[in-house]
């Protein structure tokens, strides 16, 4: 009796050893586990097929105090307009119940820029040029002066009348598709190459430090300084760190884009031309690095193309970006 609870007693040990081993083989013989792509970007859904809308954000030095929303836009352009100013031209997708501001008037050059992600085109009034477009049906459009996408006033810092209008996205996409009756989706919506990482310039041929890029505009100059810890670039107008006027959050940049291009004058002698078609030179810079590129665009609703010189597109870190419309006659300084 003994001898056989001894010999039960070892068979239940080996046959514990035994499958203890080869739970252990079995374990040994998993393959690694793939890291799965990433396809959302911190700023942009590259997959996404939502519309964006391409807003027309105030500019000038006494309103850049009141801007808001800058911070929930994915691309942002600055765009040189008559008088030696500039204004933005702020595009949103995916987000929420964002108030921006404040909204201007649009140009007929920012219809160009609104065609390469097929947006829908916001403003607060119009030049004659580009009211002339936009009652083409050229493009979808929501123009506030007409009382449309439930535009308001707010008059924080008692200033012009013209430095006062606000929206909501969330307002101004329901209007856009229950009273205008345009469709919220596209396969066409993404400009650039986003890369999920973060893109290292600083073995590139050509490269220059970019802790500083200095943009004059005329009466107003943009500054975008780098900060080491936060891989970010804050921007500043006319000395002044800029800030969100509702939360006080500072406005701040993964990527700058610089196109250089050249304008003309139009009939009436008074509005700007910016020269979208065509190609030209430029820099791209992130993470405290500038490169050369160039850029080129085919048609007014072709896309630009943003290429490094030896013709491959650029790889655009995963963030916000501006894109700096500049003119070739005023200097860029980077340093």
């Amino acid at each position: 009796m003994k001898n056989k609870l001894l010999k039960l007693l070892f068979l239940l040990i080996m046959g514990v050893i035994l499958l203890t081993g080869c739970g252990k083989s079995k374990e040994k013989e998993l393959p690694p586990k793939k890291e799965e792509p990433k396809e959302i970007v911190d700023i942009i859904n590259v997959s996404s097929k939502t519309r964006p809308l391409a807003i027309s954000v105030n500019n000038t030095p006494v309103a850049v105090k009141v801007q808001e929303g800058l911070n929930k836009a994915y691309l942002i352009y600055e765009i040189p307009t008559e008088g030696f100013t500039s204004r933005l031209l702020a595009l949103y997708k995916d987000v929420e119940d964002i108030n921006v501001g404040t909204i201007r008037s649009a140009r007929h050059n920012f219809i160009d820029y609104s065609y390469e992600s097929d947006a829908i085109f916001v403003s607060f009034g119009w030049s004659h040029y580009a009211k002339d477009e936009l009652k083409k049906n050229i493009i979808n459009y929501v123009q506030g002066i007409a009382g449309e996408g439930s535009m308001w006033r707010d008059n924080k810092e008692h200033l012009a009348t013209e430095h006062t209008v606000y929206l909501n996205t969330d307002k101004v996409y329901n209007y856009a598709k229950n009273k205008k009756g345009y469709s919220l989706e596209s396969d066409n919506t993404v400009l650039l190459n986003y890369n999920v990482k973060d893109t290292d310039l600083s073995n590139m041929e050509n490269v220059k430090v970019a802790t500083k890029i200095t943009l004059p505009y005329g009466n107003i100059t943009t500054v975008f300084e780098y900060d080491e810890e936060s891989k970010m670039y804050t921007r500043i107008v006319n000395g002044v760190r800029t800030k969100d006027h509702g939360t006080k959050e500072e406005f701040t940049t993964k990527n700058v884009i610089v196109q250089k291009v050249n304008y003309g004058v139009m009939p009436d002698g008074k509005y700007w031309d910016i020269k979208t078609v065509g190609s030209g030179d430029g820099y791209y810079i992130t993470n405290g690095y500038a490169v050369p590129i160039k850029w080129n665009k085919e048609s007014r609703k072709g896309k630009t193309k943003y290429t490094y010189l030896d013709g491959s597109e650029i790889s655009v870190s995963d963030g916000r970006t501006y894109i700096e419309v500049h003119i070739n006659k005023k200097s860029v300084t980077i340093e």
